[in-house]
């Protein structure tokens, strides 16, 4: 591909259920053995729009890879981005770059929004007029609001799709019997009102300069329509986070086999940010067995902080979703976290404890926490690290590790605050230690 930061760089598409673009895996596999690469960086996005978003990422979150790799050093690696279909709300900045909502455009659906729905859940394209319509008008009225909730539940409706890499929750909470969500049962004004307040909430965490950015844009947060715009938000949420399982076990995790497999195999490092870190972790399980990958890096990962624990601290008849995943791992999987990412910090725990019914309220329960946001828990032995350490220190050798990050991920507009502030030398570095790359 012209115009990337790095080569030599490939593409892997999947679609939604997880089956790869077998010309572009075939490239893959041919090509790679042909250039007997020491190493291969694997990266998954996240929540991007379009194809084009995803390779603005890689190609901006690559670029410090040649410099600091030098053109000497006994390293030959190469690159691969995987494009998976998710989408993004346009009022949340992407890797560092402003947020795409014009200052004094009112509150409600953006028209990029509006066609990523459409893309995203095709067929249901009224459904996504009507919420459109509801969230421009802002009904006073309590019934309008359960309209929106029940149409939020007929878009986010996935039959057949409980268990296994497309779990609700990785601590073994299961959806209803349409494989939707508690919150979509529930009293909608509650929830609504839940969700604002922590809205409230993310932008009081704000830097000024976020904020100000946040508020020329939207004006002020609270009141039960935002609530309700975070409701439809949480709701495509929860579908791409079901996705990203089932494309990493499904697609990705074969092809990461058959490269596995050459002759001159290189050794295969996963990096993957936000709802891209679930699907490279995934792709783990989709491993034949005696398979293993060098390294993962995962950047502000939306998914439990439970997920790897073998046993869960409040149900320790049960471990987390991927619990297995890690002896997949020769290296260390490194989880990446920021305390100001309001996206998991905040938003995530209240979509979690609102979704099921044992959910508990207290403010201090961690049992909704977000890997990205403090890091791998309840797994023995998993050091904690300052980012100062993990760049300059002695680096674990493997298992589990945390690097709190939030020193470089920090900026960014509410709701997601600092969620997609990726694109650092300092994370490229610590991909490259984690994964020993160039060490010689």
């Amino acid at each position: 591909m012209t115009g990337m930061s790095v080569r030599p760089y490939w593409e892997l598409r999947f679609d939604a259920d997880g089956d790869v673009d077998t010309r572009q895996r075939d490239r893959l596999l041919e090509q790679a053995a042909q250039q007997e690469l020491t190493d291969l960086v694997v990266f998954s996005h996240g929540w991007n729009n379009t194809r084009t978003m995803a390779t603005r990422l890689y190609d901006r979150f690559f670029a410090p890879f040649p410099g600091l790799l030098g053109e000497a050093g006994p390293a030959r690696p190469g690159y691969v981005g995987v494009v998976w279909p998710s989408m993004r709300f346009a009022d949340e900045s992407l890797g560092g770059l402003p947020r795409d909502q014009a200052p004094g455009e009112p509150p409600g659906l953006d028209a990029e929004t509006h066609r990523a729905l459409d893309a995203v859940f095709p067929g249901r394209q009224q459904i996504v007029a009507r919420l459109a319509e509801l969230l421009a008008e802002r009904p006073e009225r309590l019934a309008a609001l359960d309209e929106f909730a029940v149409l939020v539940r007929g878009l986010v409706r996935v039959r057949g799709m409980s268990g296994g890499a497309g779990d609700a929750a990785d601590t073994g909470a299961e959806p209803d019997e349409d494989g939707v969500p508690a919150m979509f049962g529930q009293d909608v004004t509650e929830v609504c009102e839940r969700f604002a307040a922590a809205l409230t909430e993310a932008r009081g965490k704000s830097d000024a300069e976020d904020r100000a950015v946040f508020d020329s844009g939207l004006g002020g947060l609270g009141g039960l329509w935002d609530g309700a715009h975070e409701l439809l938000r949480q709701g495509t949420y929860y579908v791409m986070k079901r996705r990203a399982g089932t494309v990493g076990r499904e697609g990705l995790g074969p092809v990461l086999g058959a490269l596995a497999a050459l002759r001159t195999a290189p050794r295969i490092h996963l990096v993957g940010h936000s709802f891209g870190a679930r699907l490279v972790s995934f792709a783990l399980t989709g491993l034949e067995e005696g398979a293993t990958v060098a390294s993962v890096t995962l950047l502000q990962g939306a998914f439990s902080h439970y997920a790897f624990a073998g046993r869960l601290p409040h149900a320790a008849d049960r471990g987390g979703v991927l619990h297995d995943a890690p002896r997949r791992v020769s290296g260390p999987l490194v989880s990446c976290h920021s305390r100001h990412d309001t996206a998991l910090g905040l938003l995530y725990p209240v979509a979690s404890r609102v979704s099921w019914d044992d959910a508990s309220l207290l403010p201090g329960d961690l049992r909704w926490g977000a890997i990205g946001y403090d890091g791998v828990q309840a797994v023995d032995g998993c050091p904690r690290l300052e980012l100062a350490e993990a760049l300059d220190g002695p680096f674990p050798a493997g298992g589990c590790v945390s690097v709190d990050v939030s020193e470089v991920v920090r900026h960014g507009v509410p709701p997601a605050g600092a969620h997609s502030d990726i694109c650092h030398e300092e994370l490229a570095r610590v991909v490259l230690r984690a994964g020993r790359i160039g060490a010689g």
